[in-house]
């Protein structure tokens, strides 16, 4: 498995998101386990966007994610404000979606953004993971336990 960078809330359950809509629980059950492009701002149409990838964990309270950046300038430049604590919030991109009246219970997950300020107020940072020969992917520090 890889080593991956930092974990958090790619998205959560029950919570009401700016464009008015409410993921349910297990919406995103098909995507456990994959893992799809991490990009800045979803600009998924431009490859210089990409600075890693994530892989997705449902659970009953939302989808989890691992993020791991890339060695691209992008990834370089995301991981710095990611651990800074400069970009903190998450955001998901899907399609495919089966939704009753406001509440969205089915979907595929296209990519994980990193962004200044999410929809789903759930969704963020909550885990900055350490490697190197002092650290075996420990975590550095947790946010907003």
């Amino acid at each position: 498995m890889d080593k991956y960078d930092f974990s958090g809330w790619a998205t959560k359950a029950h919570l009401r998101c700016s464009d008015g809509r409410t993921i349910a629980a297990n919406a995103f059950a098909d995507d456990d386990g994959k893992k799809v492009p991490l990009v800045f701002g979803h600009q998924h149409n431009d490859p210089s966007r990409v600075c890693g990838h994530a892989l997705l964990e449902n659970r009953e309270e939302g989808v989890y994610m691992y993020g791991k950046f890339n060695d691209t300038e992008t990834g370089k430049t995301c991981k710095v404000l990611v651990h800074s604590g400069d970009i903190t919030a998450l955001s998901i991109y899907a399609n495919q979606l089966k939704q009753n009246m406001n509440y969205v219970t089915h979907g595929v997950i296209r990519e994980v953004s990193l962004v200044l300020a999410g929809a789903n107020p759930g969704a963020f940072i909550d885990s900055i993971i350490a490697h190197g020969e002092e650290s075996d992917g420990h975590y550095l520090h947790r946010r907003r336990d």
